[in-house]
């Protein structure tokens, strides 16, 4: 059995673009099982004393297995759509850009220059410009020899990537040898947000002057986008360390974080909201702090990426091994979370919905030093919706 706990929230709303969170209403207890390959056991699924009316959710129903897309990579981290249906996939230790068709091709197209792949680090989050089609940009996150950035990169007519010819973003975020954070997305007010881990110096997690343990939103040229709380390009602080974006209903954007002995987290953020770290782990209820939207144990999840499609946030589960389905109402309240997938795949990573929405890109992270690979591993699934 597993623990989850779920902070139910009162009604949000969206003021000048920023998500605004009006209250938070109770914190509930619930357990769930986690059966690999079956459909969810009813006597055994998640009981929570408040969950979201089962009318507010759309309907939900347990997906099919996935099948295996491509095989033989290593550590796979981000996934970015183009306009045309392929996707960019970034390999952490070897700094390359994978071009993925979605009969499952794949050409390299380019190597980063100056990704220095230790520890955690390496080269791991991609996004694609809202505008590709004009400018032809991609975003990529990766941990240097100094430190951790986002660069902006050309994709050539012939759609290779030159990883040396790049326009730095934002550099200075805190390396380490753990929490690197990683996660890219562009909003639907097209700015680009960017997670960051506090590196394992937890104190600067606090500090607005230091880029660890934030989620930042910037223009596409780093500047700070307007709006943003502090005048910097700081949106929220006070994170362990996060790698997973994801927007959802409303607008509302949704972080996955890493927890430390107790609790793995996804936070609904809020525009200037602290969220807590090193202060406290999980639900504390104190003023001046954001509480999650929902706790996990860290043993069931160490949650990873998040992609928001049929109604749900969908999370890869490394040291869980599974997949989550987290199901959210139009106003932003989570329904009874749901455990698929249990260690069949292993370690799961990176969770993109491709761009019709009728399936998820999972990929797994098994050749990362912590998990078991198969022969075939590493792998990009594809999960139907």
């Amino acid at each position: 059995m597993v623990s989850v706990r779920i902070a139910a929230r009162g009604t949000s709303g969206v003021v000048g673009g920023v998500v605004r969170v009006v209250g938070v209403v109770v914190v509930a207890l619930l357990t769930l099982a986690a059966c690999a390959g079956a459909a969810p056991d009813p006597d055994a699924t998640a009981r929570v004393p408040v969950p979201a009316p089962p009318s507010d959710l759309e309907p939900q129903r347990t997906p099919a297995g996935p099948r295996v897309l491509l095989t033989g990579l290593e550590v796979p981290w981000g996934v970015a759509f183009l306009p045309d249906g392929d996707a960019l996939v970034t390999e952490r230790m070897s700094g390359a850009i994978m071009r993925v068709t979605p009969q499952g091709a794949a050409t390299p197209v380019g190597t980063v220059a100056g990704v220095v792949a230790r520890g955690e680090g390496g080269l791991l989050g991609i996004a694609v410009s809202p505008r590709f089609a004009a400018d032809r940009t991609v975003f990529v996150y990766y941990t240097s020899a100094e430190d951790n950035r986002v660069v902006r990169l050309q994709v050539a007519p012939d759609g290779t990537v030159d990883g040396a010819a790049q326009t730095v973003v934002v550099s200075g975020i805190p390396a380490g040898s753990i929490h690197n954070g990683g996660g890219l997305t562009f909003g639907p007010d097209g700015f680009l947000y960017v997670a960051t881990g506090e590196a394992g110096r937890r104190g600067p997690a606090q500090d607005l002057n230091d880029l660890g343990g934030k989620v930042l939103r910037l223009t596409p040229d780093g500047a700070p986008a307007p709006g943003n709380p502090f005048g910097t390009g700081v949106f929220t602080y006070g994170h362990r360390n996060v790698q997973g974006l994801a927007f959802g209903p409303g607008d509302r954007l949704y972080a996955t974080e890493f927890g430390q002995n107790t609790y793995d987290e996804i936070n609904l953020l809020t525009a200037g909201a602290n969220y807590g770290w090193p202060t406290v782990e999980g639900i504390a209820g104190r003023p001046g702090l954001a509480d999650p939207l929902l706790t996990w144990s860290t043993a069931d999840a160490s949650p990873s990426g998040m992609a928001y499609a049929g109604g749900s946030l969908w999370v890869g589960a490394l040291r869980g091994e599974r997949l989550w389905r987290v199901p959210l109402t139009p106003d932003g309240r989570v329904g009874t979370p749901e455990a698929l997938y249990t260690g069949q795949f292993g370690r799961l990573r990176t969770v993109v919905a491709s761009p019709d929405r009728s399936s998820l890109w999972v990929t797994t992270s098994n050749r990362d030093g912590r998990g078991s690979p198969a022969a075939d591993d590493d792998r990009i699934l594809v999960v139907p919706l």
